[in-house]
């Protein structure tokens, strides 16, 4: 454990495709108040430009960079058992504290330190959610590493009661488990002018975004609706394009923050969304919500949002029509995500897994 003055070391793992990018990065800024060095082990994909200035933003990291395949993608298991070598050669060097694992596999390596596994979602808990059916043995194996991992980790994190209670009972039980929800610097956003067009953004290939019915509606709308985010898959590499919506593509995040402070309305009738850090950026830009009618959305922002049936796209439709017609209501609905958006603070999360780090050391000692 951290003493006399010597930082606490922690070896993080982090993918560079999706949510748990952000994730990991306004965890470490947060965390850098505090006396840290930190092992940020990259995989999925090489760092962009744009996320190589961003790690160059915090000293106090070291970043191990790789191209392993993450345990979602496609024929991943040499990469998987080859990656879990690399990260126990990083902990030799580096020599942490505490290991924070934001993937699946690698709870059960011989770590010797105490382990910190985050459910940020599962493909198991997805296919349900998005195909309303168990998914197909194919993924047999993958539920297999994963309930190993998170049964081997000394402690099982998940952003929402949603997500924990749906990681307990796949691949359960663990050995600790607790909730710490996801946050945000509210500093980095900020409320605009507010302009008329409905903004979305994500993983627009994910069909638990569910912006096919965004798309199915946009031509009955009076707003466009324009929607940032990569149409290409990370495995096939096919675009998914949609008509009716104006595609911006992929952005960085100076250029989301610009088009969060003037959006009205954010929408994601998401089928799928564990907790749903676009939401929250959203909700700190002072955007009205529509959201997906689902457990952790209707937990994580009570009523703060607009939710609807993922799918029943009139609902969306009429949902959509009323926050563009009624200012009054839209205003209401901005003020109420921006005062529920404070509650997800980056500060709160980090100090929340600053003390839960020095927990599990204190009972390793």
């Amino acid at each position: 454990m951290a003493q006399d003055g010597k930082p606490l070391k922690i070896l993080m793992t982090a993918d560079t495709i999706g949510g748990v990018w952000t994730y990991s990065l306004e965890l470490l800024a947060a965390l850098g108040a505090e006396n840290i060095e930190v092992a940020l082990a990259t995989m999925g994909a090489p760092l962009s430009v744009f996320q190589q200035e961003q790690v160059k933003e915090l000293p106090f990291v070291q970043v191990y960079e790789s191209n392993f395949k993450l345990e979602w993608m496609e024929n991943p298991w040499t990469d998987v058992e080859a990656a879990g070598q690399w990260l126990l050669d990083i902990k030799n060097e580096f020599n942490p504290d505490v290991i924070h694992l934001n993937n699946f596999p690698h709870g059960n390596l011989n770590w010797g330190k105490p382990v910190v596994m985050v459910v940020h979602s599962c493909v198991k808990s997805w296919w349900q959610a998005v195909k309303n059916e168990p998914a197909p043995e194919s993924w047999n194996t993958y539920q297999e590493k994963v309930g190993e991992g998170l049964r081997a980790a000394d402690l099982v994190v998940a952003p929402s009661k949603a997500m924990l209670a749906e990681a307990v009972a796949l691949y359960g039980p663990f050995k600790k488990q607790r909730v710490i929800y996801n946050g945000r610097n509210t500093d980095n956003f900020r409320y605009g002018k507010k302009e008329p067009f409905v903004f979305s953004m994500g993983r627009i290939w994910d069909e638990a975004k569910n912006i096919q019915a965004l798309a199915e509606v946009a031509a009955s709308l009076s707003w466009p609706v324009y929607v940032a985010g990569e149409t290409a898959h990370p495995d096939s590499g096919k675009d998914l394009p949609f008509r009716n919506i104006r595609f911006l593509g992929k952005l960085n995040e100076v250029e989301i923050k610009e088009y969060l402070s003037r959006a009205s309305i954010f929408a994601l009738p998401a089928k799928y969304e564990p907790f749903g850090l676009s939401a929250l950026e959203a909700a700190n830009s002072g955007c009205a919500l529509v959201l997906g009618k689902i457990p952790s959305q209707q937990e994580i922002w009570e009523q703060a949002a607009t939710y609807v049936n993922p799918n029943n796209p009139d609902e969306l439709k009429t949902s959509l029509n009323n926050l563009i017609e009624d200012e009054f209501i839209r205003n209401i609905m901005s003020f109420r995500a921006i005062q529920r958006g404070l509650k997800y603070s980056g500060k709160q999360k980090a100090f929340e897994y600053y003390r839960v780090y020095h927990q599990l050391i204190s009972e390793r000692e």
